[in-house]
């Protein structure tokens, strides 16, 4: 099988075998759906991404985005990539029809899409264009909504987010950019941007009509003083070409101009650009000032924001776990044809050279590679369908959902950025010298992936905001939700043979967690609490991921026996034999309070 093929049987397995995802077609909003029109919507993008996608990805990488003084040009693969992607109808697929979409479960829409990260991530720039229009559906007026978020849902125009600043980076309570009242409009309370904005995905091409930017910016007081910190903090739709009320252009560029593009390690199919917003380039009415429509109320853009933020942080960490799987399934191939070394105790003399597949080392590489990978979907695909609970359960279905989403997000965004590029250095070990040339992809899935950590909220920032909010959100209400759902989970793994001490390891990892967590608080000390909160996220990852193989070991000894059954239960003993063990270690600085890196004086570096 190919890599798409591989994918399709897992996912296979991860939708009708553990998550049942059948089940949702009991439910009014997917009544018209059935496991045939799931199996032709992935077999759609499977093919999409093998005709499209995958056969570019090389050449995206090294025919970078260029500005040519008028625009900014890239190859012609990724024009033809995303119209594929649009003619499958796959940019609004979870939406209601009413705006074009196929009322799909948001689970399946997320695994569908897994195939284009496989194939080529950085060609497959969509992410941004439905969280943004997925923003402006929850909190857009309903003109918003029809003129900016509709023509996204139709492919036409393709959106974007700007947070950053080149001076404040993830800090977004310094950020500079000023929003002027401008008059009203029937698009929304109008104002003139002036700023810039960094590290902003896909900020300016011709792959669309238009670029719809949603612009985080502080309002000035009367005196003319910016809002101290991110409750001041208001969000406004800037689109790169000026539109009237019934969504049409009006031939007039809005004041958005593209200051540079950023070179990047990788993900280099997508340009990254800085825009300034305001500087007068394209002037407006005769005036500097790039024209923004408010969404929500003045000093909420933050909390509107992280709807988006939320999407991207999911979704980041499903390109991690897709870039992973890339390596991985790019190492098996080659394990499996180069030959090289003899089995130990053989010689030269008495035996010919083995698949490197046959050495113990390789199938560790390639177990954990598989661990982390299809692991990581797994999480991620069981976050989405917590999406689908919470859209479409009941009352105590919705509030379960949500308060498991708010604790997971962090961990499903960080977790896989991490130990997917440790998956993809492995696959680079796998083959050797010739895995740090570009005559094999596994270098580029590295370089990809690389960004990851880094995308979306730092590593750092995960922690910080899983230690320091999720774990003791509502009183700890997530987290007994999370135990009840490890501890059924173990429950019904202790009458086997085969999962009992796996069970019972993962209910000590568990009380371990919460024991260092609620540890890591004691005195109330927050600078003191959150010195290790990146062990601590790694412990509690693991733990998680631990929780998440044991509940596919289950699923997989009721299913029949096969090659792939065999796998999937190695790779949950991998888990539990080298990866659990782990958690000890990271837990105890965080249980102890360590202070040494936090009082390190800088001198002593």
């Amino acid at each position: 099988m190919d890599a798409g093929q591989r994918l399709r049987a897992t996912l296979d397995f991860l939708l009708y075998d553990w998550l049942g995802v059948e089940r949702l077609n009991e439910r009014p909003r997917h009544a018209e759906h059935s496991r045939e029109t799931f199996d032709a919507v992935l077999q759609t993008c499977e093919r999409i991404a093998r005709e499209r996608y995958q056969p570019y990805n090389r050449c995206v990488d090294t025919e970078e985005p260029r500005f040519d003084g008028e625009r900014v040009v890239l190859p012609q693969a990724a024009q033809d990539a995303l119209d594929a992607y649009v003619a499958s109808g796959m940019l609004s697929a979870s939406q209601d029809q009413a705006v074009g979409g196929m009322q799909l479960p948001f689970v399946v829409e997320a695994a569908a899409n897994a195939f284009f990260s496989q194939a080529s991530v950085s060609i497959n720039a969509a992410l941004l264009t439905v969280g943004n229009a997925n923003l402006l559906m929850a909190h857009g007026s309903e003109l918003q909504k029809q003129v900016f978020a509709g023509a996204q849902w139709s492919g036409r125009w393709s959106g974007t987010m700007c947070l950053s600043e080149p001076q404040a980076g993830s800090s977004l309570g310094d950020i500079s950019t000023r929003a002027l009242p401008d008059g009203d409009d029937a698009l929304g309370p109008r104002y003139r941007l002036h700023g810039s904005k960094m590290w902003i995905s896909a900020g300016d091409h011709e792959l669309t009509e238009n670029i719809v930017h949603l612009v985080l910016a502080k309002i000035p007081d009367e005196q003319g003083r910016l809002p101290p910190g991110v409750k001041g903090i208001s969000l406004f739709i800037v689109p790169k070409h000026l539109v009237d009320a019934q969504g049409q252009l009006t031939g007039q560029r809005n004041d958005v101009a593209l200051a540079g593009l950023n070179h990047k390690l990788g993900w280099r199919g997508t340009p990254n650009t800085l825009l300034n917003f305001g500087e007068g380039r394209h002037r407006v009415q005769g005036r500097a000032g790039a024209i923004g429509y408010r969404v929500g109320q003045p000093g909420q853009g933050l909390a509107c924001m992280f709807h988006m933020m939320n999407e991207a942080r999911i979704g980041i960490g499903m390109a991690a776990a897709m870039l992973g799987m890339a390596g991985y399934h790019a190492s098996l191939d080659y394990a499996r044809q180069r030959p090289q070394g003899r089995r130990v105790g053989g010689t030269a003399a008495s035996q010919a050279p083995v698949r490197i597949i046959e050495h113990a080392d390789v199938k560790r590489m390639l177990l954990a590679q598989k661990a982390y990978s299809e692991g990581a979907l797994a999480l991620l695909l069981y976050c989405a369908r917590l999406v689908d609970e919470q859209r479409t359960g009941d009352a105590e279905q919705a509030r379960a959902a949500h308060a498991l989403l708010e604790l997971l997000t962090p961990l499903a965004k960080s977790w896989p950025s991490q130990w997917c590029l440790e998956a993809n250095s492995l696959a680079i070990q796998v083959h050797g010298g010739y895995g740090y040339t570009r005559d094999f992809p596994v270098e580029q899935y590295w370089r990809d992936n690389r960004l990851n950590m880094i995308h979306e909220g730092t590593h750092g920032i995960q922690a910080a905001d899983l230690l320091g909010r999720k774990f003791r959100l509502d009183g700890g209400q997530a987290l007994d939700l999370l135990g009840q759902r490890i501890s059924a989970t173990a429950a019904a793994c202790e009458p086997s043979s085969e999962l009992a001490a796996h069970a019972r390891a993962l209910e000590q990892a568990w009380q371990s967690v919460r024991q260092a967590g609620h540890g890591a608080w004691q005195g109330g000390d927050a600078e003191r609490a959150l010195a290790n909160a990146v062990p601590f996220m790694q412990g509690f990852g693991h733990m998680l991921m631990a929780w998440i193989w044991l509940d596919l070991a289950r699923a997989s000894l009721a299913a029949p026996p096969s090659a792939a059954r065999t796998g999937r239960l190695a790779a949950a003993n991998y888990f539990f034999a080298y990866e659990l063990p782990l958690i000890p270690a990271w837990l105890a600085v965080v249980a102890a309070q360590d202070m040494t890196c936090a009082q390190l004086p800088e001198e002593a570096f």
